[in-house]
């Protein structure tokens, strides 16, 4: 896919939906058809979905505005595909290829751009949304629908259009891995450069981090470079025997081009596709490029659930019951140690990634303070915790402490918290009113409904 579709393919695909939308009895649960899935949490089976297959691409792009106007369920691989021939890219690019334009902006989307930028949301100038009358309603900053759609999660409708705003795109990517051992300097440093945007006199335009253990912080400093602007080194390659994550530790510089280094991560799902083996060296000589990413592995990690393999190993070695802990949670820079420390003595999972965000405004429903700079911990696995696996003590821990320091947590995953706090946390009184508006008949889910109740 390198071209836009036009807007009277994208007509045909808002007509489909709405269309299949129309067509769901009343009272029945409305939920997307989608190919895939970036959500860890469990959720109702739905024999009617609403038909959104026709609205996966690009319609159109103004590379004199730097804008683009894309389809609600168009995958990042595939924007950027098209962003990138005319030298072009998001502000954000989420690490995973399959996550979808509208499934960001209504949901999590954040990398290392973020610092900067925000969240994918605070670069969206309009948006169409299906709403839960059955309509199409175009909506902008400023107004209750468009202010309340991020960390809705289809409670608000479902984004059939957005018009983006773009950046300039590097040819290559210069990366600095700079280590450290105190992670008291470490958050000095990442608030030096989201203040100066820059470290040791060079721009940072890209800024994460991997905790590795305790005592053993990265973090990468990445700068855009032009065409021949004497980055002449050796360009990396982390789709073939090499793996990203470890160069962190074993490299002090690097060189990647600029597609690479938006999909970095992508190609072993961070570090977890070595619970699959596929970074053993001589499983991944047999391993088909192709099938390394993300959206591989978590059809593998669909089997596992669907015919408990794990669970199965682990009772017969008599090993613990495993408690899946699968969250992003943004924690305030100053309170980073803290929780930190708190987690490798209560959780103990690690590498975790680490990645600073600042919320360029207020969202009502993404309670982000814009003055605050936050960093955004993601730690995904599993952890023996024995009896009671099951009641999740691990995962409500977590949202206790994060709710303590301040933070703010994700939903694309598993939730546990009661109606009250949900509400203080996540403004469901004003979620509500919005949803009432254009939901009058109540026939979305609600969002404590879809995250907590997993309805």
């Amino acid at each position: 896919m390198s071209d836009p579709i036009g807007w009277e393919r994208h007509g045909e695909g808002v007509d489909r939906l709405v269309d299949s939308y129309h067509a769901i009895p009343r009272g029945a649960p409305v939920r997307l058809r989608t190919t895939t899935s970036n959500l860890f949490r469990p959720r109702m089976r739905a024999q009617a979905r609403l038909d959104a297959a026709g609205l996966t691409g690009v319609v159109a792009l103004d590379a004199t505005a730097r804008t683009v106007d894309v389809q609600g369920m168009c995958t990042y691989e595939d924007l950027v595909e098209v962003t990138l021939a005319h030298g072009l890219m998001p502000l954000v690019v989420p690490q995973l290829r399959t996550i979808t334009l509208g499934g960001a902006v209504s949901g999590l989307g954040i990398e290392a751009t973020s610092f900067r930028h925000g969240l994918p949301h605070e670069s969206v100038r309009e948006m169409d949304v299906l709403t839960g009358a059955g309509e199409i309603v175009t909506t902008r900053p400023g107004e209750e629908l468009f202010d309340a759609f991020p960390n809705s999660y289809g409670s608000l409708g479902y984004a059939t259009r957005l018009r983006i705003d773009l950046q300039l795109a590097p040819a290559t990517v210069a990366l600095r891995h700079v280590r450290f051992d105190d992670a008291d300097l470490l958050v000095k440093t990442v608030a030096e450069i989201e203040a100066t945007g820059s470290f040791d006199g060079r721009r940072v335009d890209g800024l994460d981090g991997v905790a590795f253990e305790p005592g053993s912080w990265v973090l990468t400093l990445a700068t855009w470079c032009d065409a021949g602007a004497g980055n002449t080194g050796p360009i990396s390659d982390y789709t073939g025997q090499q793996v990203y994550y470890r160069s962190l530790l074993e490299r002090d510089e690097d060189l990647l081009t600029g597609h690479d280094y938006l999909w970095r991560w992508d190609t072993d799902w961070f570090w977890c596709s070595r619970a699959f083996g596929a970074q053993h060296r001589l499983v991944r000589r047999v391993w088909p490029r192709r099938w390394r990413r993300s959206d591989v592995y978590l059809r593998l990690l669909a089997l596992d659930r669907r015919f408990a393999i794990a669970d199965r190993l682990d009772r017969r070695a008599g090993r613990p019951e495993r408690e899946r802990v699968v969250q992003d949670v943004e924690v305030p820079l100053d309170r980073l140690v803290e929780f930190l420390t708190w987690f490798d003595e209560a959780v103990g999972l690690r590498p975790v990634w680490l990645c600073p965000v600042r919320a360029t405004r207020s969202w009502p429903t993404y309670p982000l303070d814009p003055g605050v700079l936050y960093v955004n911990v993601g730690f995904w696995g599993t952890v023996h915790v024995g009896p009671g696996a099951d009641q999740a003590p691990l995962n409500r821990a977590i949202e206790a402490k994060v709710h303590e320091l301040g933070g703010h947590k994700s939903l694309y995953s598993e939730a546990f918290y009661d109606r009250a706090a949900f509400d203080a946390l996540y403004d469901g009184p004003h979620l509500a009113r919005v949803k009432a508006v254009h939901d009058p008949d109540d026939r979305l889910t609600t969002l404590y409904d879809k995250a907590v109740r997993r309805r």
